[in-house]
C-alpha cells in the first residue's frame, strides 16, 4: 500500500487530463472522486474512459482502478513507454482531446513515440489537428524537442462521422531546456490552412477571400493555403474550417480557428477566424491562451534554473493547472506584470525555478 503522502486527492471531472498527466510525470498516485456524482448520468464519459485506455497503452505498469459506479478513479502511474501505438478515439471528442496529454508525456518516454489516432480531426471544443501541427509542435521546439518531431494528417474527419487519421512522431529527450521568452516581437507573417471535405471545394476559397479582406490591411506577407482531400481521405462527414496563425519576429505564434456551423456561410466562418486571430494578437504575450498549460508544464520540468515567459492573463484552466502543479511538484510560479510602469499592461511575466526533471525511463533502456 502506498504511503498516503504520495496519494493526491481531487474531486470532480474538471481538469481530468492535466491531473492524469501530472500524476504520470511526477509518479504520485492520484485519486479523483465525485465525478459527476450529482448528474443524471453519473460517472466517467466514454471519451474519458478512452483517454484512460490510451494512457494505459502509452505507459507500462500503470494501474487504473475505476469504481463500480464510475464516479471515482485511482491511478497508480508506471513508466512512460512510447513506441508504436494505435488508438481509436470515440466520436464524442476530437483527436485533439487525446493528443494533448500524449504530447505532454511523449518527450519523456522510454522509446520515441509513433502513435496513430483515428476519429474526428477538428471540432470546436479542442485543438484541431492543424493547430497541433502548426502551433503546438513549434512550442515544443522552444524546449529543445525538435529532431524528428512531426504530425501527419493522413485523413480528415469532420464531426459527427469522423473517419480521420493522424500520426504523431515524437523523439525522446533527457531533459528539457530552460525557457527564457520575454520578447513578443512584432507580427511578421500570417499563415493559414483552409480545408473543406465532402462539400463544394469552392468553400475553402470563399473562406480565404473573406479572411484576406481583413488581413490585407495589416501586413503584406499572408499566405493562406487551401488543403484539399479527396475520396476516402476526406472522412465520413461534410465539414470545413479555417485555421490561422500569426508569427512574430521572435517566433511567438498566435493561432485561431473557426469551424463550419449549419446554416452559416463560409465567408462568415472566414471572418470569425480572422477576428479571433486579431483578438489573440491584441492580448499579446509570447504564448497564446490555448498553449499556456503546455508551456508552463515544460517550464516546471526544465533544468534547475529560472525559466521566464511572458503571456497574457491566465485562463481559469491555467489557474487551476498552476494549483495542481504545486500539489504534484511543489513548484510555485512568480507572476508579475510584464511592464510595471504601465498601469494598463495586461500581460504578465511568469517565472519559476525548474525541478530539473530527468527522463529516467530513457536511462533504463
Amino acid at each position: 500500500m502506498a504511503q498516503p503522502s504520495t496519494l493526491i486527492h481531487f474531486t470532480g471531472h474538471q481538469h481530468l487530463r492535466t491531473r492524469l498527466v501530472l500524476s504520470i510525470l511526477s509518479g504520485k498516485h492520484v485519486r479523483i472522486d465525485k465525478i459527476r456524482s450529482e448528474d443524471k448520468n453519473p460517472g466517467l464519459r466514454d471519451y474519458e474512459i478512452s483517454l484512460l485506455r490510451l494512457l494505459e497503452k502509452v505507459t507500462n505498469g500503470t494501474i487504473i482502478e475505476i469504481s463500480v459506479t464510475g464516479t471515482a478513479i485511482l491511478l497508480k502511474p508506471g513508466i512512460i513507454l512510447g513506441g508504436t501505438l494505435q488508438h481509436d478515439c470515440p466520436m464524442s471528442r476530437a483527436i485533439g482531446y487525446f493528443l494533448e496529454p500524449v504530447i505532454m508525456l511523449a518527450p519523456f518516454a522510454k522509446n520515441p513515440m509513433n502513435i496513430t489516432l483515428k476519429g474526428i480531426t477538428t471540432d470546436e471544443h479542442h485543438l484541431s489537428a492543424d493547430i497541433l501541427r502548426t502551433v503546438t509542435l513549434p512550442h515544443l521546439q522552444l524546449f529543445g524537442i525538435s529532431e524528428g518531431l512531426e504530425l501527419r494528417i493522413k485523413k480528415r474527419g469532420a464531426a459527427p462521422g469522423g473517419g480521420g487519421e493522424i500520426q504523431f512522431l515524437c523523439p525522446i529527450v533527457k531533459q528539457v531546456k530552460t525557457l527564457n521568452f520575454v520578447e513578443p516581437g512584432k507580427i511578421k507573417r500570417i499563415r493559414g490552412v483552409a480545408h473543406a471535405v465532402r462539400v463544394n471545394p469552392q468553400f475553402s476559397n470563399r473562406m480565404i477571400e473573406a479572411s484576406r479582406s481583413i488581413l490585407n490591411r495589416y501586413i503584406p506577407d499572408i499566405y493562406l493555403y487551401s488543403d484539399v482531400y479527396k475520396g476516402d481521405e476526406s472522412g465520413k462527414s461534410p465539414g470545413y474550417a479555417l485555421t490561422l496563425l500569426a508569427e512574430s519576429t521572435t517566433s511567438a505564434i498566435y493561432c485561431a480557428e473557426a469551424i463550419a456551423e449549419p446554416g452559416v456561410a463560409p465567408e462568415e466562418i472566414g471572418l470569425k477566424a480572422t477576428r479571433s486571430l486579431l483578438s489573440e494578437v491584441e492580448k499579446g504575450g509570447c504564448v497564446d491562451q490555448k498553449h499556456q498549460t503546455l508551456v508552463l508544464l515544460m517550464m516546471v520540468l526544465g533544468s534547475e534554473d529560472v525559466g521566464r515567459c511572458r503571456m497574457g492573463e491566465p485562463t481559469p484552466k491555467t489557474i487551476q493547472f498552476l494549483r495542481d502543479v504545486r500539489s504534484f511538484f511543489a513548484t510555485s510560479f512568480k507572476i508579475v506584470s510584464a511592464d510595471p510602469s504601465d498601469p494598463n499592461c495586461s500581460q504578465l511575466l511568469y517565472s519559476c525555478y525548474g525541478t530539473g526533471y530527468v527522463n529516467a525511463n530513457r536511462t533504463l533502456a
